[in-house]
Order: C-alpha cells, then sequence, then structure tokens
C-alpha cells in the first residue's frame, strides 16, 4: 500500500451533497470524538475508526498534490499506524516517560461533497498543544487543515483518508510522535 501509487489522495471533482442540520452535528460529533480518542490516548480505539486500507498523510509542501512525488512528514497505512501506536504504548519508550499530553480544538468543519467512491469528503482546521518533558521546549503548538475522506459504515463512518496540512509544515520539525 505504501509504495503503491492507485490510493486516491484527490479531493477534486466532489459531487454536491444535500446535508442537513443534523448530518452535519453528526458529522462534527464524529470529528470531536476522534480528537478526544487522541487527546486521552486511546489509541487502539482511535485506531478502530479507520478502514483496513485507510491512510493518515502529513504533506512536507503546502499544496502538495500527493505523497508519491514528494517526501511527506507521514505516509502511514495500518500497520505503520499500529506499530506507531504500539511503540507510543510501550513504557520502554523513554521519549515517552512521561507520555505525551494534547489538547485538541476542532473546528469549522464542512463536508465538501462525496468523491467518486461515495467517501464524503469533510474539511475541518485544528489546533494542538503538546506536552512533553522536554527541558527547551516543553509545549508545542501545532495547527493546520484536516481533509478527512470518510466511508460510509452503519450510521456512521470509518476514515479512509485522513490528510493534515500543517500551517508550518515545511519548518524543520523535532521528533513527530503525537498523531495530530
Amino acid at each position: 500500500m505504501l509504495l503503491e501509487t492507485d490510493f486516491d489522495v484527490s479531493t477534486a471533482d466532489l459531487r454536491p451533497v444535500a446535508w442537513s442540520l443534523e448530518q452535519q452535528h453528526r458529522l462534527q460529533q464524529f470529528l470531536f470524538a476522534e480528537a478526544r480518542l487522541l487527546d486521552e490516548r486511546r489509541l487502539t480505539d482511535w485506531l478502530n475508526l479507520w478502514t483496513d486500507d485507510g491512510m493518515y498523510w502529513v504533506p512536507q509542501a503546502q499544496q502538495q498534490d500527493n505523497p508519491y512525488d514528494h517526501i511527506s512528514l507521514a505516509w502511514e497505512d495500518r500497520m505503520l499506524r499500529e506499530i506507531r501506536v504500539r511503540r507510543l504504548s510501550d513504557a520502554r519508550n523513554w521519549s515517552q516517560q512521561p507520555a505525551t499530553h494534547t489538547t485538541r480544538m476542532v473546528g469549522n468543519i464542512s463536508a465538501a461533497g462525496l468523491d467518486g467512491a461515495d467517501n464524503l469528503v469533510a474539511h475541518s482546521v485544528f489546533q494542538m498543544s503538546e506536552w512533553r518533558n522536554i527541558r527547551d521546549m516543553p509545549l508545542h503548538q501545532v495547527a493546520g487543515r484536516i481533509t478527512h475522506k470518510l466511508a460510509s459504515h452503519g450510521d456512521t463512518w470509518r476514515i479512509r483518508l485522513k490528510r493534515v496540512d500543517l500551517v508550518n509544515c515545511d519548518a524543520v520539525h523535532g521528533m513527530l510522535q503525537a498523531f495530530f
């Protein structure tokens, strides 16, 4: 999956979607719940929000079209997300002693439309405060835009793609351990 170039990350050519206030509320609650799982370090529960072929992408450049022609800060399939979760949860991981603490704010949530595979494309913005026990910079602020491709799953969704466009994506970053 990582080296295959046929995973559709495009959000162009979306079909409009008729969207009620109730559906907007459900979408907001889904994205708020995802953020809460990450903040509470309930990472196994967070992994369960994904489709089996879902991809987590953090581009390294503004307006990056795809993860195939340019390096990315993260391009992770299910296996890599699971490995990172195990590493973050391992008591022998000294960089996580004490564990990272995060708080996220998610807002400006909107449904953009449906892609060719009937995934709902949703946009939001976020700000995350991350505390790690680092002497020179214990509190780290991160902000950006998130695009989700959500596959219908009963009366909710599963994440098929999560693209996180950091405001400072082209800066020099230290260790990026927490998921955004």
